[in-house]
């Protein structure tokens, strides 16, 4: 009877779960993001890093085209000019000096490795990840 009465407790919590109302799991945009000019991320040019509210940019004119470069960098190699940013839900603001502000929506894929920028950019791949 102990163990009817244990089935009829856990079978409504197995069979009432709806993965469709489950929330969008959350990506932090903090961390290391390159850039290309083409769709191909072995051409990348461009580094951006979020860190605690800072964006630092790195350029490359010759890049190797793998991670282990970009990986090598800090913020010493950075540019010098950083810029504030935000990232709140699904918003990035990034204040770009002078009463200029970046806002964008952003939105993921491959589970936080790929970042598209409505209107901007087009796409970032997050350092070390297997996205293409």
């Amino acid at each position: 009877m102990k163990k009817l009465l244990v089935l009829l407790v856990f079978i409504p919590l197995v069979f009432g779960c709806d993965s469709e109302n489950d929330p969008a799991p959350y990506y932090s945009i903090e961390g290391k993001w390159i850039w290309s000019p083409s769709e191909n991320r072995e051409d990348a040019n461009t580094m951006y890093e979020f860190v605690d509210g800072i964006r630092y940019t790195y350029y490359c004119i010759t890049c190797p085209g793998d991670d282990d470069y970009w990986n090598s960098l800090d913020t010493t190699d950075a540019l010098p000019d950083t810029d504030p940013y935000t990232f709140e839900n699904d918003t990035l603001r990034v204040d770009l000096d002078f009463g200029n502000e970046l806002v964008t929506l952003v939105t993921f894929e491959c589970d936080g490795g790929k970042l598209f920028m409505d209107g901007e950019f087009s796409h970032l791949w997050r350092l070390s990840s297997d996205c293409n």
